[in-house]
């Protein structure tokens, strides 16, 4: 119920966000071609809606994807509205940019003669935003004081006092969207001495259950009892069939075992807890493919010439052009990473040996003497890591994502390292969070970790290109690159 009630809730702002989108850029017009007609007069010498309007074909759709990506539709619980007014800023911003490219790409195939001028679109973006903030604070404010007066409230017994069935107490205060208010608890004990429990009435034990709810109008109950007193819900189910009201499950699962967001999904009526999984999976998999692969053939045309050159000023120093190694990506698949040699023939072929026979950590040092004076150049420069795009394009690798690491120092890594593992929920990448964000070579391992599992629990195709954009700027330089 609760996420049929969240699923409606959330429809009910998605209709009435593109109606207040499309009255953006009716009202848009009118200001534009009524109201500042004599300040900035038009270019044209005739105009008309049909002609010189925000094209609302074109603007609904992109407006809705930004404000999906902004987050304007998952539960706002009680933060404070300027945490949503900035997602509708984000969401305006982007969705007026996305709105601007696609009209002007399909200009001449769908909208024929319509090309709204920049004073329009700027008119447009300011009408939108300050709509959308308008009609959400409104939606806020009318909401509250509707709960206040005690309107769309169903109220909820709680059995259990212990952990779980407090943390269900302080949730359901904090997610106000459900509609749901905790009036009372009921202890799982057999005895009951509690009289208080979170400021709400603690009004009998289990074994007093029919008792209890014989005596008070609710909507329903949620079971949240311990762990070990598991064996005790079928029967409470069955106790708790003769009452005509909604009866809804809490697991007791501790939180410190889900280091990811746990989803919840059904296969032919069993419901299953999702504790682990890659993001990448149905089309989110597809989508960075596709930006895998559009982005590396574009990237080997770039440096094609500058990977021709330094190929050529290694083989004349003697030696292979080419460093292998293996490394380890996504559900633990191990490959040989490609890169520029850049130390001395020798110290090359036996690095990895080495390291994995001392068993430890061994990144390159700063200043460190196996490396060649234009091996130096390209460390300086991150331009020994240009042949990873021929593992991108091959599927070992992705262009965003953690940095793959040797197996030999992942086994100690994750013994060492809380879920170090889940890194590898997706494939390595040339340039991660991490590493637009300073963390490479001899940095915190540590901070790199809490890097990339954010990276992991909250990747999208707009953060992947995000951080390649970062990348151009803050991926190449970086003063703890040996």
């Amino acid at each position: 119920m609760l996420q049929r009630h969240n699923t409606l809730f959330r429809n009910v702002l998605m209709a009435i966000d593109l109606v207040v989108v499309a009255l953006a850029a009716i009202v848009t017009y009118f200001i534009r071609f009524t109201l500042l007609v004599d300040l900035i007069p038009p270019t044209g010498a005739n105009w008309s809606y049909g002609t010189d309007a925000i094209p609302v074909v074109g603007a609904l759709p992109m407006l809705f994807v930004a404000m999906v990506w902004a987050g304007l539709y998952r539960p706002r619980r009680d933060q404070a509205f300027y945490k949503e007014a900035a997602s509708i800023t984000k969401a305006s911003v982007v969705g007026v940019a996305l709105s601007i490219a696609f009209v002007s790409f399909f200009s001449k195939v769908l909208f024929s003669s319509i090309d709204p001028s920049r004073v329009q679109w700027l008119i447009f973006a300011l009408v939108v935003w300050a709509f959308l903030l308008c009609w959400r604070y409104l939606f806020r404010i009318s909401l509250r004081l509707l709960r206040r007066r005690g309107w769309n409230l169903r109220h909820v017994g709680i059995i259990g006092t212990g952990r779980l069935g407090q943390a269900v107490c302080h949730n359901l205060r904090q997610n106000t969207w459900t509609g749901l208010t905790p009036l009372f608890f009921v202890s799982h004990e057999e005895k009951n001495n509690r009289k208080r429990c979170m400021g709400l009435p603690v009004l009998g034990s289990i074994s007093q259950l029919e008792e209890v709810l014989s005596d008070i109008e609710i909507s329903g109950v949620l079971i949240a009892v311990p762990g070990q007193r598991g064996t005790d819900v079928p029967d409470l189910l069955s106790r708790l069939s003769r009452f005509p009201f909604d009866v809804r499950v809490v697991p007791d699962v501790n939180p410190k075992h889900m280091p990811l967001n746990m989803a919840v999904s059904d296969l032919d009526g069993m419901p299953i807890l999702s504790v682990r999984e890659s993001p990448l999976a149905g089309w989110g998999a597809i989508t960075k493919r596709v930006i895998d692969l559009c982005g590396g053939v574009l990237a080997l045309a770039l440096f094609a010439l500058p990977m021709l050159c330094i190929a050529l000023c290694i083989r004349l120093s003697g030696g292979p052009v080419l460093f292998r190694q293996e490394r380890m990506s996504m559900n633990g698949k191990r490959f040989n990473i490609l890169k520029f040699r850049t130390m001395n023939e020798t110290d090359s072929a036996s690095q990895s040996k080495r390291d994995a026979g001392r068993g430890q950590l061994a990144w390159t040092r700063i200043n460190d003497d196996r490396i060649t004076s234009v091996g130096r150049l390209l460390r300086k420069t991150s331009l020994d890591e240009l042949p990873q795009l021929f593992n991108v394009l091959r599927g070992h690798m992705s262009l965003v994502g953690p940095r793959p690491e040797r197996p030999e120092l992942i086994l100690g890594f994750r013994d060492d390292w809380q879920g170090y593992m889940l890194r590898h929920h997706v494939k390595g990448g040339m340039t991660g969070w991490a590493q637009v964000n300073g963390l490479r070579g001899n940095s915190s391992l540590r901070k790199r970790l809490q890097y990339d599992l954010y990276y992991v629990a909250n990747w999208t195709p707009l953060f992947d290109i995000r951080i390649l954009w970062m990348t151009v700027f803050r991926g190449f330089f970086n003063s703890n690159a040996a």
